[in-house]
């Protein structure tokens, strides 16, 4: 019985490295002095599948105005970029909690494979933006003759 591991599925191993990353990333580049002192940043939970014939992005981006999403895709690195924007303060209205994140977010994934930039397209609805991406035919190999002068 001794030998027995217990089994963990590998997405925990990811989580616990993504969040291991995400704390060294906030430890190096954290300064008194930053926009966001005091405020912790938001940023849009993303989901990236793929299937045979493209790769699908979903990010949650709630209370974003579609005009205010910003998608740039180069090579395999896809971008994406928003603002959620603080409501006005109500005159005689005394907050006692506020725990909505406002604020700029910038986002960039790499893709697992190249696609067509020219046929993406993104649509959002119910605060979800999805992109889809349609997958770049592969190159095929073409043999060049050497021709011996």
């Amino acid at each position: 019985m001794a030998g027995l591991i217990p089994w963990r599925s590998r997405g925990e191993v990811d989580r616990f490295r993504s969040e291991i990353d995400r704390m060294f990333d906030d430890f190096f580049t954290w300064s008194p002095f930053s926009r966001s002192y005091g405020v912790e940043e938001w940023m849009p939970a993303v989901d990236m599948s793929e299937t045979a014939k493209e790769i699908i992005v979903n990010a949650e981006v709630p209370g974003i105005d579609a005009n205010n999403i910003d998608i740039s895709l180069n090579g395999r690195l896809l971008t994406i970029k928003g603002e959620r924007k603080q409501d006005q303060e109500e005159k005689g209205e005394n907050y006692h909690r506020i725990e909505r994140r406002y604020g700029s977010f910038s986002r960039s994934l790499e893709l697992p494979a190249d696609v067509n930039g020219d046929k993406v397209t993104a649509t959002y609805k119910d605060g979800v933006l999805k992109v889809n991406l349609p997958k770049a035919k592969e190159q095929s190999v073409k043999k060049i003759e050497v021709k011996a002068s």
